[in-house]
This record gives structure tokens, C-alpha cells and sequence, in this order.
């Protein structure tokens, strides 16, 4: 990983995500700073800012949830236009929030990342939901959970309309309750970088794919199946003792694992390479 350690981009996501509170919207600008090394975070953070300002001149003297949703929805998807991007749903510049900022176009995740941020900022706090396969954001008032759909325009959804969808895309399945339930920031940008490493990971693009994997080491460093990920992609890359490192460190902790015989093997080709070269 030599060629990751000293990147600026990895070291600013490394200490953000060190903190007690994890800024959402700064983690998220540095995952998109190792795509675009120039880039500086304070610009799309006022960005967010003035969208909160927006927000804000909208709301009534004795404001209230409600008031603040629908100022939220005018802002950001009737004055701004920010939406679904249907069309290129499977752009890479759709999980990077300079980008989504910059084009008003997102997927779910990253749109409802803006969503989350510019209610903070005024006041209204709302969680990220992992739901299956579109990312939502919910408002929780005493008993009551009001279910967002920021790719849709800010939509408005019972927990039963939410249910209903799943089974609209999956027939006889059973939706788990846990997917209704609230996510931490840091299983938010678990999510975005997993949606960036299937796409590198399908384009073959190894280099990106990289970087990814061990943004998601960072994030998740008990998570075995990460470490191995990176050493292959390592491993494919020529990077053959960080990538023995990472697949070793992965076989300690899943020796049952059913891929362990095929790592094993890979293992052992790359002992003899190192050796070789040695």
C-alpha cells in the first residue's frame, strides 16, 4: 500500500473518520478527493451552507418538522433541481459529492447525503436508512418515522409504502425490519464506497478499485472480507508483499472461510514471486 499511505486525500479521510462525531458531508469530500486531488472541501461546505440559508428564509417564525421538510423539498428539488441521475445511474461522478453539488445529479445515497447535511444546518435532524437497493432518509417525531426519498424529489413515505415498494421488487421475499432502521454516518460511506468499488471492480478498473478498498479497510477494519479484497486487487496490481500482508491478516481471521483454500493457494504464489525477486 505504499502507494496509497502518503496520499493526502487518504490521510484526511483516515483523520475524519478518527473523530467521535464523523462530518458526514467533509468524509464525503474526502472519498472524492483521492478521484480529484485538487479539490478543496471548503467551497462545496459553504455550497451547503447556502443551501441551508435557503432553507432557512423559507421557514415560518414557529417552525416545525413539517415545515422544515417542505422547505427542504422546494429548495433543494423545485429552485435547485436536484435529482435522480436515470440516465447514468452508474456514473462514478455520482458518488462523489463535489460532483453531485456541482450537477444538481445524484444517486440516492449521495443525494440524500446533501439532504442530511443542509437539515442540520438548520436544526433538523434526520437519519440515513440503509434500505435495499435505494437509499432513504428518515425523520423520527415521538412515535411516528417519515420515510424520505431524496433520488424522487424529496417524496413523502409511510413505513408501509416503503414496504410495499420492496415487495413491488422482489416478490415473496420478506423485507428484514432492520432495513427500515437508522444507519451511523460511517455505515453511510460504507455504502457509498461500496457502490464505487462495484463499479471499478466491473469496469476492471483496478487502479480506482484500489484506493476504494482501502478506504473501506479504514472504515472497517474488522471486517476481514475488506483486507482480502484489497490484497487481491494488490495482488493483480503487482503489489505482491502488501498484497500477502492483507491476504495472510484475512486467513487468521477466516481460516473456514469458503474461499480460504483458493487464498491459500494464491498465498503461496506469492511467496514464491517474493522469494524470486528477493
Amino acid at each position: 500500500m505504499t502507494a496509497l499511505d502518503d496520499s493526502p486525500a487518504r490521510c484526511r479521510f483516515a483523520a475524519l473518520i478518527a473523530r467521535k462525531t464523523v462530518p458526514l458531508a467533509e468524509a464525503a469530500l474526502a472519498i472524492a478527493a483521492e478521484e480529484y486531488p485538487r479539490l478543496e472541501p471548503a467551497p462545496y461546505l459553504d455550497r451547503l451552507g447556502e443551501l441551508a440559508a435557503e432553507v432557512e428564509a423559507r421557514l415560518p417564525q414557529r417552525r416545525d418538522g413539517a415545515s422544515v421538510l417542505r422547505a427542504l423539498r422546494a429548495v433543494l428539488f423545485e429552485v435547485h433541481r436536484f435529482r435522480g441521475n436515470d440516465d447514468a445511474y452508474y456514473d462514478p461522478r455520482n458518488s462523489f459529492l463535489n460532483e453531485v453539488l456541482e450537477r444538481q445529479l445524484g444517486i440516492p445515497i449521495t443525494l440524500a447525503v446533501v439532504y442530511i447535511d443542509v437539515a442540520a444546518r438548520v436544526g433538523l435532524k434526520l437519519h440515513g436508512v440503509g434500505f435495499p437497493g435505494h437509499f432513504l432518509v428518515k425523520y423520527v417525531v415521538g412515535s411516528r418515522e417519515v420515510f424520505i426519498d431524496p433520488y424522487h424529489g424529496g417524496e413523502i413515505l409511510s413505513g408501509e409504502e416503503c414496504v410495499a415498494r420492496f415487495h413491488a421488487r422482489a416478490p415473496g421475499r420478506a423485507l428484514d425490519p432492520r432495513h427500515l432502521e437508522a444507519v451511523s454516518t460511517r455505515q453511510i460511506l460504507a455504502r457509498m464506497l461500496h457502490n464505487l468499488k462495484k463499479i471499478y471492480v466491473e469496469a476492471g478498473d483496478d487502479v480506482r478499485a484500489l484506493w476504494v478498498t482501502d478506504r473501506l479497510v479504514l472504515l472497517t477494519p474488522d471486517d476481514p472480507a475488506e483486507r482480502r479484497d484489497r490484497g487481491l486487487v494488490e495482488a493483480r496490481l503487482g503489489g505482491l508483499a502488501a498484497a500477502l500482508s492483507d491476504l495472510e491478516t484475512y486467513l487468521a481471521a477466516s481460516p473456514q472461510a469458503e474461499d480460504a483454500e483458493d487464498v491459500r493457494a494464491l498465498c503461496e504464489q506469492l511467496r514464491d514471486r517474493v522469494s524470486y525477486l528477493n
